[in-house]
C-alpha cells in the first residue's frame, strides 16, 4: 500500500489538532444543554420536550453528512473537505443565531451537523493515513483524552454565555471556534493523502467500495456496536437536563456536574491507552461493556425496588453516568480501529460508511428512550442495560481479534 507523506507536525500537536477537530462535536452538543429550557420557553412553549430535538437534529445531520465527506476526501484530499465543512458549519451557526422559529432552528442545526461531519470523519481518515491497528487505537485513545476536556467545559461555557447575553449568542461562539480550528489546520497540517492514493469520484467506484466495507464481518459488528454505544450516549445527553431538573432539582448545577462527569470519563481513555497494546482491542471492549452492564443492572434494581436511600440517589446517579461516559473511552476508539484495520486503502469512504450508519442508527435508538422520560432515570437505565447487553454479545461472540502485525 502506498503511504502518504508524513506530516511535519510533532505527534503531540497532531493529536491535539485531531482532538480539537473532534471537539467541534462535543461543543456543538454539550454547550446547548443549559440552553434547552430557554429554547423551549421561547420557541416551543406549548411542548417543551421538542427542545430536545435541538440535540438530535444536529446528530442526525452529522450522520447524513458523514456518508459523503469521506468519499470527497478520498478524491480531493483531507484538508479541503474539512475546511469546506467548517465554512458550512459557521454559516449554519449564523442561521441558528437569527432563527425566528423552532423549525428554522432545527433545519439549521441539521445543516450544522452536516458541516461537522467533515471534522469527525475525515479526521479519522487522517489518522488512518498514518497509523493502523493497535497503533491507531492508541493514538485515538490519546485523542479522546484531550477531546474530553471540551465536554467538561462546554456546558459551563454555554451557561456563562446565557448569563451574560442569551442562548442565541452560543452560536456566535461556534463561528469563532470554527474559524480558529480552520486556521490551525490550514496553516500547520500538511495534506496526509498523497495524490497517487486518491480515488476518482464515481458512482460505480463508490458502490463497489461500500460493498467492500460491508463485506467484512468485523466492520458490520463494529457498526452495530458503535450504534448501540452512541445510542446510550445520546439518550443520556437528551435526558440529562430533565433528570437533573425534575428528579433531583439540580438544574442550575448541571454544568458543574457535567464537567465532573466528563473529566472523570477521561480515565477510560487514559486506561485504554495504557492497556490496549497489551490486551488487544477486543478484550478491552468486551470487558468495558460487561462492567457497565453489571453496574447498570445493579443501579436499576436498587432504584426500582425503592431500597436506595434518597440521600444516596444523586451520588449514585453521578457515578453511573460517569461510568457510562468512561465506557466511551474504552470502546469507541477501539471499535473504530478494529473496523478500519482492513480498510486502509479506502479509509475516507470506510470512515464515512461506518460513521454515517452508526450515527443515524444511534439517533433512532436514542429518541425513544428520551421520549420515555417519566421524571426518573429508570427508563434511561433500562435502555442502557438493553443496548449494553446487545453490544457485549455482539463483540464477545461475533469477533476474533487478529494478531498484531
Amino acid at each position: 500500500m502506498t503511504r502518504s507523506v508524513k506530516p511535519k507536525l510533532s505527534l503531540a500537536e497532531f493529536i491535539a489538532l485531531i482532538a480539537v477537530l473532534f471537539a467541534t462535536i462535543a461543543l456543538s452538543i454539550d454547550a446547548m444543554l443549559p440552553a434547552l429550557p430557554q429554547i423551549a420557553a421561547e420557541l416551543s412553549p406549548d411542548d417543551p420536550n421538542l427542545a430536545q430535538l435541538v440535540i438530535t437534529s444536529f446528530v442526525f445531520g452529522m450522520g447524513v453528512g458523514t456518508l459523503f465527506v469521506g468519499p470527497l476526501s478520498d478524491t480531493f484530499g483531507r484538508k479541503p473537505v474539512i475546511l469546506f465543512g467548517s465554512l458550512l458549519y459557521a454559516i449554519a451557526a449564523l442561521i441558528c443565531f437569527i432563527a425566528p422559529s423552532l423549525e428554522t432552528l432545527l433545519a439549521a442545526r441539521a445543516l450544522q451537523g452536516i458541516g461537522t461531519a467533515a471534522a469527525r470523519v475525515v479526521a479519522v481518515a487522517m489518522v488512518r493515513d498514518q497509523f493502523a491497528g493497535r497503533d491507531m487505537a492508541r493514538i485515538m485513545s490519546f485523542v479522546m483524552m484531550v477531546f474530553m476536556v471540551v465536554p467538561a467545559a462546554a456546558p459551563l461555557m454555554g451557561a456563562a454565555v446565557i448569563a451574560v447575553t442569551g442562548w442565541r449568542e452560543i452560536f456566535l461562539v461556534y463561528v469563532i471556534f470554527a474559524a480558529a480550528t480552520s486556521f490551525w489546520l490550514w496553516s500547520r497540517q500538511p495534506e496526509t493523502l498523497a495524490p497517487e492514493d486518491r480515488r476518482p469520484m464515481s458512482a460505480g467506484v463508490l458502490w463497489k467500495a461500500v460493498g467492500e466495507v460491508l463485506s467484512h464481518r468485523i466492520v458490520v459488528i463494529s457498526i452495530l456496536a458503535q450504534s448501540l454505544t452512541l445510542g446510550m450516549l445520546f439518550a443520556s445527553l437528551s435526558s440529562m437536563q430533565a433528570i437533573f431538573e425534575q428528579r433531583f432539582d439540580r438544574a442550575e448545577s448541571l454544568p458543574y456536574w457535567f464537567a465532573f462527569i466528563a473529566l472523570a470519563s477521561m480515565l477510560g481513555s487514559m486506561l485504554n491507552s495504557q492497556i490496549v497494546m497489551r490486551l488487544g482491542m477486543r478484550r478491552v471492549v468486551v470487558a468495558a461493556y460487561l462492567a457497565k452492564l453489571i453496574l447498570t443492572l445493579c443501579v436499576f434494581l436498587v432504584n426500582v425496588s425503592g431500597a436506595l436511600p434518597e440521600v444516596l440517589a444523586f451520588p449514585l446517579h453521578i457515578i453511573w453516568t460517569s461510568c457510562l461516559f468512561a465506557m466511551l473511552g474504552l470502546t469507541m476508539g477501539n471499535l473504530n480501529a478494529m473496523a478500519m484495520e482492513p480498510l486502509g486503502h479506502i479509509a475516507g469512504l470506510a470512515a464515512s460508511v461506518i460513521t454515517s450508519i452508526s450515527t443515524v442508527a444511534s439517533v433512532i435508538l436514542a429518541v425513544p428512550i428520551g421520549l420515555m422520560f417519566d421524571g426518573t432515570a429508570i427508563p434511561l437505565m433500562a435502555g442502557v442495560a438493553v443496548y449494553g447487553a446487545l453490544a457485549w454479545m455482539l463483540v464477545r461472540y461475533g469477533t476474533v481479534e487478529r494478531a498484531p502485525a
